[in-house]
């Protein structure tokens, strides 16, 4: 039985995960940390990393970016493999992940769905066929989101990116000279209400537009996506893994 340790467990994606670790029969839900909110759980909660008891087999995090370097330093110690579903890290965040990847194995995803990162594979054919064709992400998600665009956004803008190297990005346009340019990708944040979360990808051509759509339906999915990449971390040996090499 896989042994899990729930960084973020009173978030809104921690809820869900914790509800889907219990669920499942292959796993235990060793202790959650949360640095507030505290309540009575069926598994024990813990302020910080460091103030863990209890050893683990996989870490799961679902927290803030702000969080980090704590996560990292008590995986470093301990050894643990980290799942990382976070977004909102910046440039040195990200390269810190990646160090410590150097020493222990890491599995980092801004969006732990299996249907998006099919998508994301999907973008990169589409942008090398419809090579010159206008391109533009917008993603919508509900109205307590703190970051944008989404993360997922980025990684989608980053996987046109692998095709057209030169393309710039435009968070959103303003102006009276908001003129599009012919080297850009468009970003477009949209917050409202409970959507769960949606990505469309555009390409519009002359006299032809052709789309890419991912519609999350409910949280579940990427509780469920970073289990799966759970399982899958704790046979690796040190390095860094994404979703490409879960569907690989």
């Amino acid at each position: 039985m896989l042994k899990v340790i729930v960084n973020g467990c009173f978030g809104k994606m921690g809820r869900v995960l914790t509800k889907c670790i219990e669920q499942d029969p292959d796993l235990e839900l060793v202790c959650g940390v949360s640095p507030s909110q505290k309540e009575k759980t069926s598994f024990n909660v813990f302020s910080t990393m460091s103030d863990i008891s209890k050893k683990g087999d996989v870490i799961i995090d679902f927290s803030h970016h702000l969080a980090l370097d704590n996560v990292l330093s008590y995986a470093l110690n301990t050894k643990t493999p980290l799942v990382i579903a976070t977004t909102g890290y910046n440039e040195e965040e990200l390269n810190k992940i990646k160090d410590a990847s150097n020493i222990i194995p890491i599995f980092h995803s801004s969006n732990m769905s299996l249907g998006v990162n099919v998508l994301l594979k999907l973008v990169r054919e589409a942008t090398k066929v419809l090579n010159g064709f206008d391109i533009e992400v917008i993603e919508k998600h509900h109205n307590k989101k703190v970051d944008a665009p989404s993360g997922t956004a980025i990684m989608i803008a980053n996987a046109i990116k692998d095709v057209l190297p030169s393309i710039e990005y435009n968070y959103g346009r303003y102006g009276r000279e908001a003129k599009r340019s012919e080297n850009e990708i468009g970003i477009h944040a949209i917050r409202g209400g409970t959507i769960v979360g949606e990505h469309n990808v555009i390409y519009a051509g002359h006299d032809e537009v052709v789309e890419l759509k991912h519609i999350a339906q409910s949280k579940d999915i990427f509780a469920k996506g970073s289990i799966t990449a759970a399982k899958f971390l704790v046979n690796q040996s040190p390095g860094y893994y994404n979703m490409d090499n879960l569907l690989s």
